[in-house]
């Protein structure tokens, strides 16, 4: 499908000069992830597997770090070696930093981001090496407690990678563990699963067909095909600021759709590519500070913010971009609850393009009114059901993930980025299935059940047609969010919360 670009006076456009530019073309000057059509949520250049030489010395500990390096001999981590090398061999580089430049003198943002990266694979391995002492010697006796203490060589470099990036100085989902971690074998191929390779790697991941790798490159995977959905997004509320036709803003959800399938599809996967029962080694290390046992009184980054005690959330798949952009494109309201308080919060983990994409998306939603268009219109409100359903159908198989890697197999009450493991994922679920029933029940139901004659909404016959795309969907959301409340409820009374 050939997709028109939106016009110069369209307010994203005007906002994301380079949303429609060959990701090619973009200097480094500029974010990794500053968001085009093509390269979607992933960023515009797969990103680089070495440093500027004068940061050799972390690179030379990063390449023995791993619990199984490279060459598929054991690693600093194996050993419990890592804190005493960071301690004796790392040299403070942060005024190597700010020396990182384009031609023009503007700060090399892609080359920081890959220097940001990698200081956040050795500050996390570093703070949270004994807790992987512990549960590997332990693994029923819990992780026990991490350093509370990031030497000044790991603590001040990162946090200048991260004051440039606008991001946490903590190790996070798109600018360090999953989305500026991956390279291609052989380029030629581009972008298949089987030729994506990680640059850093805490376990085993430097074998590709590791289930720490798979982890982690499923979600690449899954990212590879988000360009289609900003594209749409884009086509829907730009089509609505200008008072375009509705077949483009069908088209628009159409393109999502299509998207969505393939994202899903991707996601499924993740079943083969990380085996359920390996994930939990490898977590060890993506855990964050917030609201966790491993870290009571936060940790001291020395050097920075006058020694004061810091808390960051940690790595989290639910920090991508792709279903928080459908919440803003279909308006779906969350519950007024701490848990949706701590997915505000996972915000400001996202590089900066990222951020302001999905505000933009979330404002003009709401200044167009996308959710109150589509409902006007039988055919525009089936295919916001079906973008519903899509967003229900990721947070569902996010559910079953949460529960069979993890719920299952630990005690420990909270996920990686420090909310609750058994509630937070159902507050956005339970949200998006009662957005879709209350569409159905107050605009559908009435319209379909009585043909649709009143308004002229469904006429020569398309309302069986309508019916038979909307009933199965609707039953499955009425089945899945009484199953949800009841496996809840009955993992939350055998862990005492």
């Amino acid at each position: 499908m050939t997709v028109p670009k939106v016009t110069s006076a369209s307010t994203t456009l005007k906002r994301f000069p380079h949303i429609h530019d060959d990701p090619s073309t973009i200097p480094h000057s500029l974010d990794p992830f500053t968001i085009t059509t093509s390269t979607g949520f992933l960023p515009y250049q797969t990103s680089p597997t070495t440093l500027p030489e004068v940061f050799q010395p972390l690179m030379s500990i990063l390449d023995r770090m791993s619990v199984v390096k490279q060459d598929g001999a054991p690693g600093l981590l194996a050993t419990y070696e890592l804190g005493p090398v960071v301690e004796s061999e790392l040299p403070d580089l942060t005024d190597e930093v700010d020396k990182l430049v384009t031609a023009d003198g503007l700060p090399d943002l892609y080359t920081i981001t890959a220097l940001f990266r990698d200081y956040s694979f050795l500050a996390s391995s570093y703070l949270l090496e004994p807790c992987w002492e512990n549960w590997r010697k332990n693994p029923d006796g819990g992780y026990g407690l991490g350093r509370d203490l990031l030497p000044k060589a790991v603590a001040r470099p990162m946090y200048r990678c991260a004051q440039l990036l606008d991001i946490p100085p903590f190790m996070s989902y798109a600018a360090a563990y999953s989305l500026f971690n991956y390279h291609l074998a052989e380029p030629s191929k581009g972008l298949t699963y089987p030729n994506l390779r990680l640059v850093r790697a805490f376990e085993g991941g430097l074998d590709p067909k590791s289930s720490e790798a798979g982890f982690i490159l499923t979600h690449v995977d899954m990212v590879k095909w988000s360009g289609s959905l900003i594209s749409g997004a884009v086509r829907v509320v730009d089509t609505l600021e200008k008072a375009g036709p509705r077949s483009e803003i069908n088209d628009g959800f159409r393109e999502i759709l299509t998207a969505m399938e393939k994202i899903e599809a991707s996601m499924e996967d993740m079943w083969g590519n990380s085996k359920p029962h390996e994930y939990l080694s490898f977590r060890v290390f993506i855990f964050g500070i917030t609201n966790q046992s491993m870290f009571p009184n936060g940790v001291i980054y020395d050097g920075v913010l006058d020694n004061k005690p810091l808390y960051f959330r940690g790595e989290s798949g639910a920090n991508d971009s792709m279903i928080p952009l459908l919440d803003h494109l279909c308006q779906i309201p969350m519950p007024s609850t701490p848990l949706t308080k701590i997915l505000h919060e996972f915000r400001s983990y996202r590089p900066h393009p990222h951020r302001d994409f999905l505000a933009h998306i979330n404002a003009k939603a709401a200044e167009v009114g996308v959710r109150e268009y589509a409902v006007k219109d039988v055919e525009t409100a089936i295919l916001l059901l079906k973008t519903l359903d899509h967003v229900r159908s990721f947070r569902w198989r996010h559910w079953l993930f949460a529960r069979e890697y993890i719920i299952r197999r630990t005690p420990h009450p909270t996920a990686t980025g420090g909310s609750p493991i058994v509630t937070w994922l159902p507050n956005q679920l339970s949200a998006v299935m009662d957005l879709m029933i209350s569409i159905y029940d107050e605009y559908l139901a009435p319209d379909l059940k009585s043909n649709g004659e009143e308004n002229g909404h469904a006429q020569n016959g398309s309302h069986e047609s309508y019916n038979k795309q909307v009933e199965p969907m609707m039953e499955q959301v009425r089945d899945q969010r009484e199953k949800l409340a009841k496996e809840v409820e009955r993992w939350c009374k055998e862990r005492g919360v």
